[in-house]
């Protein structure tokens, strides 16, 4: 692994969590790896993570955190070992998003790699010309999908409208996205924060 010796860590965003744990299993044979893979890491398990980095060993450990979503809780909670990790510890969080992770974990836990990320859903809506047919249609093709599925369409939403179509956002629609992100993770419906995103767009048109 080439691994900066000075940074305890990193990140690996990776649509395919089992795939990607098996690589790493690969490329640190013959070293100790510890690995909480779950669908949503939760506070029990961030105390096993604790426990596990307490342990000493002569030679360097990593624990591997992956899941599909990340409570605030937990990640919260193992930002100070993250910070200053016990001698010989390494993590490594592997995640299919960055909107999983906190702000604050991104920044002690560099992302190193970025394998089989995932591609950008395509968004058959032209936010420059956006109507209400377009967002009934949206709503109803995306009726029922799941968090991550919901955080992964909000993110394509951005790239469409600012990357793809070069709009300029108002900040009322940039609060938008922000809040979109932080509904979700409340488990607002999904189709609810389709709404006001995509309402948004049709409002600035006025």
């Amino acid at each position: 692994m080439s691994v900066d010796a000075a940074i305890k860590g990193h990140i690996i965003i990776s649509n395919d969590i089992e795939d990607e744990i098996e690589k790493l299993t690969a490329k640190l044979q013959g070293s100790r790896v510890v690995k909480f893979h779950e669908e949503t890491f939760k506070i029990e398990h961030a105390k096993e993570v604790s426990a596990e980095a307490c342990i000493s060993d002569a030679k360097v450990k990593y624990i591997v955190i992956a899941a599909t979503e990340f409570t605030d809780v937990a990640q919260n909670s193992l930002l100070k070992i993250f910070e200053e990790p016990p001698s010989n510890i390494e993590f490594i969080i592997i995640s299919p998003t960055k909107s999983n992770l906190l702000p604050t974990v991104r920044s002690r836990l560099p992302i190193l790699q970025q394998t089989t990320q995932h591609l950008l859903q395509e968004i058959p809506i032209s936010f420059a010309k956006i109507d209400y047919n377009d967002i009934f249609a949206f709503l109803k093709e995306h009726a029922r999908v799941s968090k991550n599925e919901a955080k992964l369409l909000v993110e394509a939403m951005f790239h469409k409208a600012v990357v793809t179509e070069q709009l300029i956002l108002s900040q009322r629609q940039l609060e938008n996205f922000d809040k979109a992100y932080r509904l979700l993770d409340l488990n607002a419906r999904a189709q609810s924060v389709f709404a006001m995103l995509l309402m948004g767009f049709v409002q600035e048109r006025r």
